[in-house]
């Protein structure tokens, strides 16, 4: 038995009563002071700088409101507008402002009535891309052009701030050479004037073509602080991927709701089957669109088990193995032992494992592959035939009970079934399996994994959730370096360059890549910067490649090597990557869900949660049963027992929170 895969045409809240929850310091004996709601205010002009900023904050979890001055409708920015009067104490209703530039609205008034409202109530003001000026604290440029490919470097007093989970350079991309990613001015700052009360710190610095300069920093300036970015960005560059989250926590002072992690966990499929090859020859994969051509199975060995532990010791790097337990025992059954299985038993306890189902079967309908692309069989009523819930039952609890009597441990509530079948899987199959449901619940599956390059979202299929998962672009019928490249080539360059051509049906396409140095030099640099989007995304998708990639050439190795050497170049010790189980990733993406629906749905304007901060007191009322995430300062304490507020990360505390709680923040 080998694994093949015969591919597709393509590719709470109910009704609830009040919950509070309560950040308090000790009692004031004075008067209410100003109320700080938890919300931004995001003006945008339609700059791709100002969509990055909305992104992160989305991302994080932190409610905002948009203005777009494009719309002939909009709100005016006024004093009615910003602020208001709540059981008898002032209201700010916006925690923060994001603006493109310094100055960006046509009426001088709105401008204006912005900065009276950010000196009144203390609120910060990050402006997306300005051109350095007196206007912003700054001489003018120095410099102005390409950023493309420039280090720079974080300034200690921006460690010292918002910026603490920096512990390296920030990189700007330069992924074509010869076209121009990133524009930017580097600038000086003016001197300070502590008569006038203005001050610039810088937070970014650069050096350009050997021009020396700030490209980021804090003016402040008439009471008001104000974040300079004088950079373009787009929220998938790197740059604006390591400093995000700092901007987000320096505008909101720290405090503000949504949580932030930065996951990454990578399962390997089919632990124990042989894969098929991919034919470099035919451009095919016996079994899966060529019956008529023969290649040699790939298989792990003993001495990949042992460079695979040897691997996650040096990295502090954990593998899921996702294992099918019929791969070892028919290679047991015809050698009479199986070394690899031997190999693994004797390391057991250094991976986690995952129930892949025993021999790794189609669990959906009963496929005819009569034809090439295959279809759903159909009984003569025309109606789909389904593989019965008896064998998909079998098939999960003979796994689990392959793997207790060789002393392995799995969570019986996490499943992935062999290509995610049973779930639905488009044109063939529009349905899921209608058995798939009550048998993952016989058998105890709580957590399934699904494919999210087909469907991102989380789906709740009986008593089961589905765990999307990232595949990696590392082909599973594939074992070196060559023939890798060969099949990537054959997916993404033009018939006239010897390719398949599908990319000129669904451009773009590329130029041929080198067999001996593709893969290095395009396909890992690639997929490295896939990857790393998911992981600085606040993104619990685990992600997925195939036993075939540890072994022969280790080609996963290299992809695995540079997306941890990148992260740890850019991040702090404080800031580690969450490497969870997956039943973790799914209770995140849950929780994840359930908040974005509420603050889609309007929570915040109708009043459903309630956020603010009032003489050093934060308070969050939602419905209950929400769980409302929650970040606030290094040195927040729990106001029962004094204990720590959340878990530490990246500077922060942070966690979900649900019912009533009295959090004390730090000096207050």
């Amino acid at each position: 038995m080998k694994v093949v895969r015969r591919p597709a045409l393509s590719v709470l809240f109910g009704v609830l009563a009040a919950a509070v929850l309560i950040i308090v310091p000790p009692l004031a004996a004075s008067a209410a002071g100003p109320r700080i709601d938890l919300q931004v205010l995001v003006v945008t002009n339609g700059s791709a700088s100002v969509s990055a900023v909305a992104h992160q904050l989305q991302a994080e979890g932190v409610p905002y409101r948009t203005v777009d001055l494009r719309d002939s409708g909009r709100p005016v920015i006024d004093e009615a507008f910003l602020s208001d009067t709540v059981d008898g104490a002032p209201r700010a209703k916006y925690q923060g402002v994001v603006l493109p530039n310094a100055a960006p609205f046509q009426n001088d008034a709105e401008m204006a009535a912005l900065a009276a409202y950010e000196k009144r109530f203390g609120i910060r003001q990050l402006d997306a891309h300005v051109r350095p000026s007196a206007a912003v604290g700054m001489n003018a440029p120095a410099y102005s052009g390409p950023m493309d490919g420039v280090t720079a470097q974080v300034t200690e007093p921006a460690r010292g701030d918002a910026f603490r989970y920096l512990g390296g350079p920030v990189r700007f991309d330069d992924v074509e050479p010869g076209v121009g990613e990133t524009s930017g001015f580097v600038a000086t700052p003016l001197p300070d004037d502590p008569g006038a009360g203005k001050s610039f710190q810088p937070f970014v610095t650069a050096t350009v073509k050997g021009t020396a300069g700030t490209i980021a920093g804090v003016y402040t300036h008439d009471g008001r602080s104000e974040m300079v970015l004088s950079f373009t960005s787009e929220r998938e560059q790197w740059h604006f991927q390591t400093l995000g989250r700092g901007l987000v926590g320096w505008l909101t002072k720290g405090v503000h709701l949504g949580y932030d992690r930065n996951y990454f966990a990578v399962h390997i499929d089919d632990v124990f089957m042989p894969d098929a090859r991919w034919s470099t020859e035919d451009n095919c994969t016996p079994g899966e669109d060529c019956d008529d051509v023969e290649t040699e199975d790939i298989r792990m060995a003993p001495g990949d088990v042992s460079f695979a532990t040897q691997w996650q010791t040096q990295h502090g790097f954990a593998l899921d193995m996702t294992y099918n337990g019929a791969g070892s025992d028919e290679a047991a059954k015809r050698n009479g032992v199986d070394p690899l299985t031997t190999a693994f038993v004797a390391v057991r306890d250094r991976f986690r494992w995952l129930n892949h189902t025993y021999s790794h079967p189609f669990l959906g309908c009963v496929q005819d592959t009569s034809s090439n692309p295959w279809q759903c069989a159909r009984n003569q009523s025309g109606e789909i035939v389904y593989v019965s819930a008896a064998t998909i039952e079998r098939e999960v609890s003979r796994n689990l009970q392959w793997a207790s009597s060789r002393g392995i441990a799995v969570d019986a509530g996490e499943l992935v079934t062999g290509e995610h079948s049973g779930l639905r899987v488009t044109p063939q199959q529009p349905d899921d399996n209608p058995n798939l449901a009550p048998a993952l619940a016989k058998a105890g599956v709580k957590w399934t994994a699904s494919d999210a390059s087909r469907e991102k979202a989380q789906r709740v299929i009986g008593s089961v959730r589905t765990v999307p998962r990232h595949p990696l672009n590392i082909y599973y019928n594939v074992g070196t370096a060559a023939e890798e490249v060969d099949q990537y080539n054959w997916i993404h360059t033009r018939r006239s360059d010897g390719g398949s051509g599908l990319c000129e049906d669904d451009p773009p396409c590329i130029e041929p890549l080198d067999p001996d140095t593709g893969y290095a030099s395009y396909i890992v640099p690639v997929e490295t910067r896939i990857a790393l989007t998911h992981v600085l995304g606040n993104d619990p998708r685990p992600h997925y490649a195939h036993q075939s990639n540890l072994a022969e050439d280790r080609i996963l190795y290299p992809l695995l090597d540079r997306v941890l050497s990148q992260y740890w170049s850019a991040f702090a010790a404080n800031t580690p990557l969450v490497n969870a189980p997956t039943s973790a990733l799914g209770d995140e993406i849950r929780r994840q869900d359930a908040w974005s629906a509420a603050i889609k749905d309007g929570a915040m304007d109708k009043g459903d949660v309630t956020a603010y901060v009032q003489d050093g007191t934060v308070t969050v009322r939602a419905r209950s049963g929400l769980e409302v995430p929650v970040t606030a300062p290094e040195g927040t304490r729990q106001g029962a027992d004094g204990a720590p507020f959340g878990q530490a990360y990246a500077g922060e505390r942070s966690a979900y929170r649900a019912g009533d709680v009295t959090l004390i923040l730090p000096g207050a």
